[in-house]
C-alpha cells in the first residue's frame, strides 16, 4: 500500500486528505442524523399534556429546546403560544430554517470532495502522461522503466480519485435524502403544534390527527 502511495506521486497527499475528511464527515453525520436524536417520538404528545394541564413554563421550554432539533422548533412555537397564529408560525419557520442549516452541516464539504477527487485523479493522469511524453521526447522509447513509472502514476492517481469520490457521492446523496425526510417529519410535527395552539378542533395525540 505504501509503495502504491509513493508511486502515485505528490497528488496522493491531497487525495489521502480528502479520504480522511470524507470518512470523518460520514461517521459524524451517521451519528448526528439519527431519528431519535433529531426528532424523538412522543414530543408532540408530551406538549399536548403540558398544554392540557396548563404546565407550560420557562423550565419546560428550556428543557424542550435542549432536547433535540425538533424540540427547538416546538419550543419556538410554545414561546409564542399566546401570539397570533401567523406570528407563531413565523417563529417556528425561522427556527426551522436554522435547524435545517445545522442538519446540513458538512454536507457541502462532502459534496465538494465527491466533485474534486476525480479531478485530482485526472490531474495526476495528465501529469503522468506528460512525464511519459517528456521521456519519449528526450530518450525515445528505449527506457521502459521511466515510461512505466509515468503510466503507473497516471493510473494510480485516477483510480484513487475514483475510490475516494464514489463513496463520497453515495453518502452525500444518502444524507441529503435523509435530511429532507427529517425536515418533512419536523414540519408535520410543527403544523400539529400550530393546530393545537390555534386550531378550532381538538387534538388527538393518539391518532396523530386533528379531529
Amino acid at each position: 500500500m505504501l509503495e502504491l502511495f509513493k508511486a502515485g506521486g505528490w497528488l496522493m497527499l491531497p487525495l489521502f486528505a480528502c479520504s480522511v475528511i470524507a470518512i470523518a464527515i460520514i461517521a459524524e453525520r451517521f451519528w448526528s442524523l439519527q431519528q431519535k436524536r433529531i426528532a424523538p417520538p412522543g414530543l408532540i404528545t408530551q406538549i399536548w399534556q403540558w398544554l392540557r394541564y396548563n404546565q407550560v413554563d420557562q423550565a419546560r421550554i428550556v428543557s424542550l429546546q435542549q432536547n433535540s432539533p425538533l424540540g427547538q422548533i416546538l419550543a419556538a412555537g410554545l414561546i409564542n403560544r399566546n401570539s397570533p397564529r401567523e406570528i407563531t408560525k413565523e417563529s417556528i419557520e425561522d427556527t426551522g430554517r436554522h435547524v435545517t442549516v445545522e442538519l446540513e452541516r458538512n454536507l457541502n464539504t462532502l459534496g465538494t470532495i465527491a466533485a474534486i477527487a476525480p479531478l485530482i485523479g485526472l490531474l495526476g493522469t495528465v501529469i503522468g502522461m506528460i512525464k511519459v511524453f517528456a521521456v519519449i521526447t528526450t530518450e525515445g522509447v528505449g527506457n521502459p522503466e521511466v515510461l512505466a513509472g509515468g503510466i503507473s502514476e497516471a493510473l494510480i492517481t485516477t483510480a484513487t480519485g475514483l475510490v475516494v469520490a464514489i463513496p463520497a457521492v453515495i453518502f452525500y446523496r444518502y444524507f441529503r435524502g435523509k435530511v429532507n425526510r427529517l425536515v418533512v417529519s419536523m414540519e408535520e410535527q410543527a403544523m400539529k403544534l400550530i393546530e393545537m395552539l390555534h386550531g378550532d378542533r381538538d387534538f388527538d395525540p393518539d391518532a396523530g390527527n386533528n379531529q
